[in-house]
């Protein structure tokens, strides 16, 4: 079953694949899998590779490459589950490779039902660097991942035994926001004030701003470059506007734009 799927899965084009099974898969924020999924017993972890985009000094062109790949990677989560469906006529879930989220408390804020990075360390596709991203073993740092939970019995691909990670510190020097200065730890907060600047945080804190202000303040403050900013990613979902330890991290980097 592993390598029908594999074989499928690699035929999309998709970088990367890799198998876990539920009981190897431990993440220490979000739920266990059997609670969102009864009687599941793996995961099928696949890999889609960033864009060299990420460097671009343009964020509208770095953005737009995030959300190509969001989409890219949702479609053929889509198909995967439909194919394993089908073929083995065994029920899926699809893991969603960033949102939605549950923000029905500001513990589960930020956390995924299922932590893919945690499900691709179970899957032996890579293992956490300094960043607290996962670097795979051939693509390094410039990867994201998604995830269909099967009731599949399908075991554990080997563990990946040595971080492709060399330590280097440059990720944590690069991040603008002293978000990885805590080893082991990402200071979420730090990172969404550089990472979406038009995420929920402004945008509470313009109409903030906008309900004392005076009639004329308001006019001024709707034809505000602030304002346009939250208004298109109101449409767009959330944007990321940063990619520092994404492409300042020298391991597996690839071609600079340009070269």
């Amino acid at each position: 079953m592993k390598e029908r799927i594999r074989d499928y899965v690699l035929g999309l084009g998709i970088e990367d694949v890799g198998f876990a099974a539920a009981s190897d898969y431990q993440s220490p924020k979000s739920p266990i899998i059997d609670s969102l999924f009864p009687g599941a017993k793996s995961m099928v972890v696949m890999v889609f590779k960033e864009l060299s985009a990420c460097e671009s000094p343009s964020p509208q062109l770095a953005m737009n490459a995030r959300l190509d790949l969001m989409e890219y990677s949702r479609s053929a989560n889509y198909r995967v589950g439909r194919f394993i469906e089908r073929e083995f006529n065994s029920p899926v879930m699809t893991v969603p490779t960033s949102y939605p989220m549950d923000f029905s408390s500001r513990e589960k804020a930020g956390t995924g039902e299922v932590s893919l990075r945690h499900a691709a360390v179970a899957a032996g596709l890579g293992a956490f660097g300094r960043h607290n991203l996962v670097v795979h073993p051939r693509f390094g740092t410039r990867v994201i991942f998604s995830a269909i939970l099967t009731k599949l019995p399908l075991a554990s691909d080997p563990p990946v035994e040595n971080s492709p990670c060399t330590d280097c510190g440059i990720c944590v020097k690069a991040c603008p926001g002293g978000a990885l200065n805590v080893p082991g730890q990402t200071d979420m907060m730090k990172c969404i004030m550089n990472s979406q600047p038009y995420g929920l945080r402004t945008n509470i804190k313009f109409w903030m701003r906008f309900g004392e202000a005076s009639p004329d303040e308001r006019k001024a403050m709707l034809q505000s470059p602030e304002y346009m900013s939250i208004y298109q990613a109101g449409f767009i979902g959330f944007q990321y506007a940063c990619f520092r330890c994404y492409s300042q991290c020298p391991v597996c980097v690839t071609p600079s734009i340009g070269t």
